[in-house]
C-alpha cells in the first residue's frame, strides 16, 4: 500500500528560526506507521497570502498559524478552510476574541481559579465613532478611578484587555502613577488588576497539544535571560496545578498552542495571563527549552494528521461549568475533574501511545539536529538578525553554551552518556512528559 501523504502548512510573519527547525525535523521524520499499520509521509510548506475563491479546496491537512490573529485576510482564509475543508488549525480563529485576555479571565474565575481581582474601566479617550460619542454621552456613568484602585490596593497593574507582548502594561504604585498610566492608555480599553505582592515564583507554561513545559520566568531580565534553566523550582503538587490550569484553559477554548503565566506564593497558584495566539518559541528566548518545543509541535502535528483527529472549533462550556458550579466539589476535586476533561479533549492516552509506538525515533532525531552544523547556522543567523554586530560573539557564547548543556543532558536521558546521579535525575525531569520544573516528592 502506498504511503498516505500529509501536508503541514506554516502561516508565518517575521519568524525564521523555529520554522527552519520544524521544517528540517519534518523532512527528517521519514515514513511513520500509524494505527492499523498504515504508512504515512509528512511534508511541510509555507503558506502564501493571495486571493482565494471560497470554494477552492486547500492542499494542507494542518496549518500552524502565527499570523491571523493580527491580519484579517489570512484569518478569513483559515475560517473558510476550517468550515469548508475541515482543515486542522493551531489555533482556532473562531475563539481569537477570547485571546484578548478578558474572556479567559472570566472563564477561569467561574471555574474557581485564583485569578487576581480585576476591574475593566472605560476608555480614557472615546473611540473615534460618531455613534459611540452619542452613546457615551447618554449612558456612560461617571466613576471614581481612585476608589477602584484603592479597593484593589497598591501596587497594582494596568494593562489592555486585549494586550500582547507586554504592550501597554504599567506597574502602578500610587495615585500619580495611576492617572499617568490611564492618561497614556488613550483609546485602549484597560483592566486594573491587583498584584500578588512578594510572590516566590513567576512560572510560564508552554502547552502544545497535551504536552506542557513549566518554566521559571524572570520578566525583569532581558529576553535572553527570562527563561531560567531550573528543573525543581516547584513542588510536585504546585507543578501539577500549573499544568492543569494551562491545559484547562486550552481545552476550554480549543487552543492547542498557547502559553500561560502564573505567580506562586505560599503554595497558591495565581493565573495572570493565559491567552497568547502566538506564544514565544524563538530560539533566542527559549534556548535550552527550544528542542522540547520543537519535539512537542512535531509530535502533536504528526498525531493530528496521521490519526485524522477531527478539529473542534466551538466552545462547549457546559461540562466545565457543571464542575465549576458543583458545590460538593472542593478546589482540588475540581482541578482533577478539569484535568480529566482536558485529557479527553486532547486524547492524551491515545496520543502518548501513538508517540511511543510511531514516533519513538523523534528524540534521537531532534538531538542529532540540535547537535548539527545546520542548527548552528540557524542559531548564528537568528543571533545576527536579533542583536547588533558588537554583541554577536557574546550571544554566540551565551546561546551556544545553553544548547551544549541541553545536548549533554539529553544524551544522558537517552542513555548515550553517563553522569552523576543528581545530574541524571534533573535531566530526566527536564525531558519528561508532561512538564519540567516539577520537583517529585
Amino acid at each position: 500500500m502506498a504511503n498516505q501523504k500529509h501536508l503541514i502548512g506554516l502561516l508565518l510573519g517575521a519568524e525564521e528560526d523555529w520554522p527552519t527547525a520544524l521544517e528540517a525535523l519534518i523532512a527528517g521524520l521519514g515514513p511513520i506507521t500509524g494505527p492499523g499499520g498504515t504508512r504515512h509521509e509528512i511534508t511541510s510548506e509555507r503558506v502564501t497570502i493571495e486571493p482565494f475563491n471560497l470554494r477552492d479546496p486547500v492542499r494542507q491537512d494542518l496549518v500552524v498559524d502565527r499570523l491571523a490573529y493580527w491580519y484579517y485576510h489570512p484569518r478569513e482564509w483559515l475560517k473558510k478552510a476550517a468550515l469548508m475543508d475541515d482543515l486542522y488549525l493551531l489555533n482556532s480563529p473562531f475563539t481569537f476574541q477570547s485571546m484578548e485576555k478578558h474572556s479567559a479571565y472570566v472563564a477561569l474565575m467561574r471555574m474557581g481559579m485564583r485569578v487576581p481581582e480585576t476591574v475593566l474601566v472605560p476608555y480614557k479617550n472615546p473611540v473615534d465613532n460618531v455613534r459611540w460619542a452619542y452613546t457615551a454621552a447618554k449612558y456612560n456613568q461617571s466613576f471614581d478611578l481612585d476608589a477602584i484602585a484603592e479597593g484593589l490596593g497598591y501596587p497594582l497593574f494596568m494593562k489592555p484587555f486585549d494586550g500582547g507582548g507586554w504592550r501597554g502594561v504599567s506597574s502602578v504604585k500610587d495615585r500619580e502613577a495611576l492617572h499617568a498610566a490611564y492618561d497614556e492608555s488613550g483609546e485602549m480599553l484597560m483592566h486594573l488588576q491587583e498584584s500578588v505582592a512578594d510572590f516566590e515564583v513567576f512560572a510560564r507554561a508552554l502547552t502544545i497539544g497535551p504536552e506542557t513545559m513549566v518554566m521559571k520566568f524572570q520578566p525583569d531580565q532581558p529576553m535572553h535571560n527570562r527563561y531560567a534553566v531550573a528543573h525543581d523550582f516547584l513542588d510536585a503538587e504546585t507543578g501539577k496545578e500549573a499544568i492543569t490550569i494551562s491545559q484547562t484553559v486550552n481545552a476550554f477554548f480549543r487552543w492547542e498552542f498557547n502559553s500561560c503565566e502564573m505567580l506562586v506564593k505560599d503554595g497558591i497558584v495565581y493565573p495572570i495571563d493565559y491567552a497568547n495566539a502566538c506564544p514565544d518559541v524563538a530560539v533566542t528566548s527559549l534556548h535550552y527549552y527550544f528542542p522540547w518545543a520543537m519535539k512537542a509541535l512535531l509530535r502533536w502535528s504528526a498525531y493530528c494528521v496521521v490519526t485524522e483527529r477531527k478539529p473542534r472549533f466551538q466552545v462547549d462550556s457546559d461540562p466545565w461549568f457543571a464542575i465549576a458550579d458543583d458545590k460538593e466539589l472542593d478546589y482540588k476535586s475540581k482541578l482533577a475533574a478539569y484535568q480529566s476533561l482536558a485529557d479527553d479533549y486532547f486524547e492524551t492516552d491515545r496520543y502518548l501511545e501513538f508517540v511511543d509506538t510511531s514516533l519513538g525515533h523523534v528524540d534521537e532525531l531532534v538531538l542529532d539536529w540540535i547537535d548539527s552544523d545546520a542548527f548552528r547556522r540557524m542559531l548564528t543567523s537568528t543571533i545576527q538578525q536579533t542583536y547588533p554586530p558588537h554583541e554577536w560573539d557574546k550571544f554566540e557564547g551565551h546561546f551556544g553554551g545553553l544548547m551544549d548543556m541541553w545536548i549533554k543532558d539529553e544524551r544522558i536521558v537517552q542513555g548515550k552518556a553517563s553522569a552523576p546521579v543528581e545530574v541524571a535525575a534533573e535531566s530526566v525531569s527536564a525531558s519528561s512528559l508532561p512538564a519540567d520544573g516539577v520537583r517529585e516528592e
